[in-house]
């Protein structure tokens, strides 16, 4: 099993997408892909924002906050997604400036960073959290390629559970590592969730594993079915 190791830099802006209605529900937003990530997944479709030093920089954070400034009454929220954006230690004060912009801010995460999670709702830096449920505990580092501390996705489940905040939580479903039956012990593990939703494997260029395939919709609704007594809301999501 491998384990990632990234080498200390600074927070790079490595990709924005200027406008989008889907990515932070129910506002008209930015997303912003910062570089680098702690998790290794095969069917990642920013593989190449895995490494922080190898990602190219888009724009500096600067250059970013001038474009913010100019979509004051244009955009109300501003989507963070990665890589993993609390891999880095300047997010918090990142999100701290788009605050003070008046901007509302979803946040993306995989869920190994718990403390900082809790830090960022704590002290109301985020309005809402998509969190990834990658698989069920026992094939999580098989899915996510490298070793990682389980018990910080569990409790990162647990942080968002009982939070006031708005959330959610999603699985990308890939027939090579994700079975029907299993999803029961998924919605075990997320039992009382406020949404869940299950997301459709979707080849691009930039995966990593070119071999990897997608669940029929039949099958996905089996998927479905198996996790909805756990949640207040399930559905599927990104279904041609």
């Amino acid at each position: 099993m491998l384990s990632v190791r990234l080498k200390k830099s600074k927070m790079r802006i490595c990709g924005l997408q200027k406008v989008t209605l889907l990515d932070f529900p129910g506002h008209v937003a930015c997303t912003v892909f910062l570089g680098g990530c702690n998790f290794n997944c095969p069917f990642c479709y920013n593989a190449s924002l895995i490494g922080s030093v190898d990602a190219e920089e888009l724009m500096s954070s600067d250059e970013f906050f001038k474009y913010l400034n100019n979509r004051k009454g244009i955009l109300d929220g501003v989507a963070i997604t990665g890589g993993e954006p609390l891999l880095h230690k300047e997010v918090k004060e990142f999100i701290q400036r788009i605050k003070n912009l008046g901007f509302k801010v979803k946040l993306d995460t995989n869920g190994s960073f718990p403390k900082v999670l809790k830090n960022l709702i704590d002290e109301q830096l985020v309005d809402y959290v998509a969190m990834d449920i990658k698989n069920t505990l026992d094939k999580y580092c098989l899915t996510v390629g490298c070793k990682i501390n389980i018990e910080d996705i569990k409790e990162s489940i647990q942080i968002l559970i009982n939070s006031n905040i708005d959330y959610e939580f999603r699985t990308t479903i890939v027939k090579e590592y994700h079975s029907i039956d299993e999803f029961t012990k998924i919605g075990e593990l997320i039992k009382g969730a406020k949404k869940y939703f299950l997301q459709c494997y979707q080849y691009r260029d930039s995966v990593r594993e070119k071999t990897l395939n997608a669940m029929t919709k039949e099958e996905l609704t089996s998927c479905l079915e198996k996790v909805k007594p756990y949640v207040v809301y399930a559905a599927l999501r990104e279904i041609d």
